[in-house]
Formats: structure tokens, sequence, C-alpha cells
């Protein structure tokens, strides 16, 4: 069915790096028809359109993108109203660099929690560090409406989905945290994020 749309995401409805393409496409209003891909059950076209059989991957006929940052750098400039990137290079160059951060010292952290493979310790310790980290930074989102922007951009799109997913990790922020906890309350609460929660998101709080 996929195939005969002109856009389709296959998603893995758990994972954080498929959400924040979801969210991008919810926020900028794209039509898509998101095919749910379960962890280990890889259907026969996804295995045909990407080498690696990886979520997310986006279909816009012909063309096949597999990697997360690749398709939001596509989607951006394919769909460029409403931006999710600012006009100026400087300010664009920015952006990047705090979605790159978010990925190496978030997400990687993340990541840790959520691999069954690694060991119980490790795990604590990669919640610690998130927990502090993320409360570390809590202050940075009483400033403005977004994670350093008047507007959202595609680090909120990255940070979010990680964020929504607190309680999976066990992770609880104290409540000095406070500018981030709004923060994450006022972006739930958007029509966009809501869109683009799949059953198994929306059962996560």
């Amino acid at each position: 069915m996929a195939a005969t749309n002109r856009l389709a995401c296959y998603s893995d409805p758990a994972d954080h790096y498929s959400h924040r393409v979801r969210l991008a496409l919810a926020e900028k209003g794209v039509a898509v028809e998101v095919v749910d891909v379960q962890p280990g059950q890889c259907p026969a076209r996804l295995a045909e359109l990407n080498p690696y059989a990886s979520v997310p991957t986006l279909v816009d006929r012909d063309l096949v993108l597999y990697e997360p940052s690749v398709i939001l750098e596509y989607l951006e400039e394919r769909y460029p109203h409403p931006p999710l990137l600012p006009v100026y290079p400087v300010a664009r160059a920015n952006t990047r660099l705090l979605v790159h951060r978010i990925q190496r010292d978030w997400c990687v952290l993340v990541d840790r929690i959520l691999d069954r493979r690694t060991g119980n310790e490790m795990r604590c310790q990669a919640r610690k560090e998130l927990r502090e980290s993320l409360s570390g930074v809590s202050p940075i989102f009483a400033e403005k409406p977004y994670f350093m922007s008047d507007d959202i951009s595609v680090v909120d799109c990255c940070l979010l989905p990680i964020l929504w997913r607190l309680p999976t990790l066990d992770i609880e922020l104290p409540r000095a945290a406070k500018p981030l906890l709004e923060y994450m309350e006022r972006n739930f609460a958007r029509e966009a994020f809501q869109a683009s929660l799949s059953e198994v998101e929306r059962g996560m709080r």
C-alpha cells in the first residue's frame, strides 16, 4: 500500500528517532502514510527499499532516505513552510550544532538505557547522567518558548521525543527543573505533537 502513495514513512512506533521525523512531518502539516514497523519484523517492501532495513525510512516517489538527520534536512528543503531551521547561515549552523549536541550528549544515554544488552550498573549510570544533564540545562528553557529559540525548530523535534519517554526511561526530573518541566507541558500539548504520537507512545504517559 505504501508504494502507491506519494509519501510514506516507515516508522518504529516506539523509537525516538522515528518520532522526531513524525513530529517534523506533523509540524509541517505534510500528509504522509506512516507504516508501523515492529522491531525484528521488517516488511519485505522496506527490505527492498533500504539496504539496512532500518527505520525511520522516508519514501517520496523514487527517493528513499533512511538516516534521520538526512530525512529532516530533506523535509526542510522539500517543505520549507513552516520552517524548522532559521533563515540565516550562522543561526542555521548553531541550530545544527545543537542537534549534534543532543545526539552526542543525550541520545547516546537514551539508547544505552533502552538497549537490553546494557548491564544494570551501566543503565543506572546512564539514567543518573541523563537526569543530571537535563536538570542542569533547565534554566535555559526559562528564556524562550522553545529550545533557545522563539520558534519551534528541528532541535525541538529531536529533544521532545526524548523528554516524552522519560517515564519509560525511569527518569523523574526534580522540581528544581521547573523551566524544563513547563517547556515539556507546553509543547506536549501542541496539536502537531499530539498528532505525531503513535498508539504505543500515547501509552508511555
